[in-house]
């Protein structure tokens, strides 16, 4: 596999760079980015507003129980109305459900967000890579940006319900601690042309 982007060289200059590419796969490229911007955008809307509904109706628990009982089936609904050969998932060095763990390829991508803010540049707006000649993985790099999130994802050490409701739900749960602009993980879309 080749990563397309140098993601260092994307965090300086802020735009994809498509290196080594014949110009006749340029319109490629542009489909491929095009699918991946709304794939995302349409999965992580989702998923807010819901999110957003649950956390008004019933606070912390009932968003949680919204995660862990209705996040996939929303995802999969989502991945039902893409166009054909194109799903989108979510994924996260310190992930809470193992779903979301990354594959070999994944981790790569995310370890260079990670390294990336840990020298304080700013992430990319997204990252492709050629999985193969007909499969490509558009990565949308995920960050607390809200200070909400922090509810279930900072330091819940203080709040004993729900870190026993969190750990009853994911045992192996890894995704505490976070700060406000933390790398929380990516929206990965495959794009099977």
């Amino acid at each position: 596999m080749k990563i397309l982007s140098i993601v260092a060289a994307l965090a300086l200059a802020g735009a994809l760079v498509y290196a080594d590419v014949p110009k006749t796969e340029d319109a490629n490229l542009v489909s491929v980015v095009n699918s991946g911007k709304i794939a995302t955008k349409t999965l992580l809307e989702t998923l807010q507003k819901n999110m957003q509904q649950h956390m008004k109706k019933g606070g912390v628990m009932d968003a949680l129980n919204f995660c862990s009982t209705e996040a996939y089936a929303l995802t999969d609904k989502v991945n039902s109305e893409l166009q054909k050969g194109v799903t989108t998932k979510r994924i996260s060095i310190k992930y809470r459900n193992p779903a979301n763990e990354p594959q070999a390829d994944e981790l790569k991508v995310l370890n260079s967000f990670a390294e990336i803010k840990t020298a304080k540049k700013a992430l990319p707006e997204y990252v492709v890579e050629k999985v193969d000649e007909h499969t490509y993985k558009f990565y949308k790099p995920l960050t607390i940006n809200n200070q909400v999130c922090l509810k279930c994802h900072g330091d819940i050490s203080g709040d004993k319900v729900l870190e026993k409701a969190i750990n009853e739900r994911y045992p192996t749960d890894k995704a505490v601690n976070y700060k406000m602009d933390d790398l929380r993980g990516a929206v990965v879309v495959t794009i099977k042309k």
